[in-house]
């Protein structure tokens, strides 16, 4: 899909929930990130891994191909007192000398790359023992639930790229494939995890979020959207009145050494 995430970089920086507490902290007690770490976050857009690792003490350096997702990211960066060295590169040629990280993140975006060219590119940046993870953090559609209604109003205004989005597994928020790219690329020791758990949402948040998923504000024309969002609220005023929502989310990770 032709995607430009820019074009909704505000309500991805607002509404878009981030990587929750657990997962930083299971990475961190299983010894895959430490304190004074080198990071490097592959496909940052408004940095929730690189905030994340940033946080906790890592030494971060954040790469995204859209400017305007780095100008959000440099600003919320900037509201929690971080220092996050940002730069505008795609993950497959990061112009960043070989062996220079311990660790080498990408958080909800593995499916948007060239993936044997950024896992190759991975593998090169990381110092020997280093880790890769490819981590997501998805919406559940569930039977009846509001992910699944508002999915099939997506298809409505966006009928012609549901496959290729879903093919990857957003549908059940775990990802076979990329074992597949990491082994290929030379990564050993290749491990997993995933847990569930609930975001909340007011519904004009909840509206901001579907705006800043891929198959609707970077993709569809002002006018397509603003059609969209009229439709959303008639159809969270009719069948989910009630807020704030209770939306059911999936982490996944695969961790793998260099």
């Amino acid at each position: 899909m032709q995607v430009d995430f820019g074009r909704t970089s505000e309500d991805y920086a607002r509404h878009r929930a981030g990587f929750p507490d657990a997962f930083f902290e299971r990475l961190s007690r299983e010894g895959v990130f430490h304190p004074g770490q080198r990071v490097l976050d592959l496909g940052a857009g408004t940095g929730t891994l690189a905030r994340g690792w940033a946080k906790r003490g890592g030494s971060v350096t954040a790469l995204d191909v859209s400017a305007p997702m780095l100008d959000s990211a440099r600003r919320l960066a900037t509201e929690e007192g971080l220092s996050i060295d940002f730069r505008v590169a795609p993950a497959e040629r990061t112009g960043l000398p070989s062996e220079s990280f311990g660790l080498v993140t990408a958080g909800t975006c593995w499916h948007w790359f060239d993936r044997a060219a950024a896992a190759r590119e991975a593998f090169r940046v990381l110092a020997p023992g280093g880790r890769l993870v490819i981590a997501h953090f998805d919406w559940l559609p569930l039977p009846g639930n509001v992910v699944e209604v508002v999915h099939s109003l997506i298809d409505t205004f966006n009928a012609s790229q549901v496959a290729p989005y879903v093919s990857f597994g957003h549908d059940a928020g775990i990802y076979p494939r990329w074992f597949l790219d990491a082994a290929t690329a030379g990564f050993t020791g290749l491990e997993s995890f995933s847990f569930d758990t609930v975001v909340h949402y007011s519904h004009e948040a909840w509206m901001g979020r579907v705006r800043a998923s891929a198959k609707v504000g970077p993709v569809l024309s002002p006018e397509e959207a603003a059609r969209f969002d009229t439709a959303h609220a008639k159809l969270l005023a009719e069948r989910f009145p009630d807020a704030p929502l209770a939306v059911p989310h999936r982490v996944f990770a695969l961790v793998a050494t260099r």
